[in-house]
C-alpha cells in the first residue's frame, strides 16, 4: 500500500462516524404490485425525472461511508455538479485532512494525496487505483438524486407502496433508498438516506441538504 493510498484511507477512517454508526436498512417496506398503482408510480417517477434532467446544475452536502471486505471509514461530503462537470469534497473533521475529485467527460483530477495530484479518463479507475475502493463516481450523481444512470444497460426499479422508489438494480450495484427529504417548492422528494452494494463494496450516503439551480 503507497504512502497516498494510505493518506487518503487515513482521512476516510477519522470521518464523520454518524453516518457508519446508523446502517441504512435493505429489507425496507412492502413493495408496490398492483399494475394500475405500479403505473402511476412509474408516472411519477417520469415526471421527477423530467425535473431534475431540466437543472443540470445541483449540490448536495452531508456525510459519506464507504466499506469493502470489511475496512472502511467516513467523511464528510459536499458534491457540486454542473452538468458533465463536477466537484466532489470529502473532509475529515478530526484531522482537517481532505481530498478533492473533479471531472467532466474528458477526464478526473484527484487532488490532495501525498505525492501529488493524480489525474487519469475514468474517476472510478483513478479512485480505484488510489484507494483500491470500488466507488461508483460516475453513477452516484444519478443514483444519489434516485435516478436511473442513462447509456449504462437497463435499470430495475421497485417502488414501495406509497409510490417512492425503494430499490434501484444497475450495473451489478443494488441502491437501497430508506429515507426521504420531503418536497420543497417546486422541487421533488429528494433522497435523505441510501446505500450501493455491489459484493463486498457498499457506500453509503446521508444528505443534510440539496440545492438546485434554476433550469
Amino acid at each position: 500500500m503507497n504512502l497516498a493510498r494510505n493518506l487518503l484511507l487515513a482521512v476516510l477512517a477519522a470521518g464523520l462516524a454518524a453516518c457508519a454508526s446508523h446502517p441504512v436498512r435493505t429489507d425496507g417496506p412492502a413493495l408496490l404490485r398492483d399494475p394500475e398503482a405500479l403505473a402511476a408510480a412509474q408516472a411519477r417517477q417520469a415526471n421527477r425525472e423530467a425535473w431534475l434532467r431540466s437543472r443540470p446544475g445541483w449540490s448536495f452536502s452531508g456525510r459519506v461511508a464507504v466499506s469493502q471486505a470489511g475496512k472502511g471509514g467516513s467523511g464528510r461530503l459536499d458534491w457540486r455538479q454542473d452538468g458533465e462537470g463536477y466537484v466532489i469534497s470529502l473532509a475529515a473533521p478530526v484531522t482537517r485532512q481532505s481530498w478533492r475529485l473533479s471531472g467532466d467527460a474528458a477526464g478526473a483530477r484527484l487532488e490532495g494525496l501525498e505525492g501529488g495530484t493524480r489525474e487519469g479518463a475514468d474517476a472510478d479507475e483513478l479512485l480505484r487505483q488510489a484507494t483500491g475502493w470500488d466507488v461508483p463516481i460516475r453513477h452516484l450523481a444519478d443514483w444519489a438524486r434516485a435516478l436511473a444512470a442513462p447509456g449504462d444497460g437497463p435499470a430495475e426499479p421497485a417502488f414501495d407502496l406509497d409510490g417512492r422508489i425503494v430499490l434501484l438494480a444497475q450495473s451489478g450495484w443494488r441502491i437501497a433508498y430508506s429515507d426521504w427529504q420531503p418536497p420543497e417548492g417546486d422541487a421533488p422528494a429528494m433522497p435523505r438516506r441510501l446505500e450501493a452494494e455491489r459484493g463486498v463494496a457498499r457506500v453509503r450516503l446521508v444528505v443534510d441538504q440539496w440545492q438546485f439551480d434554476p433550469p
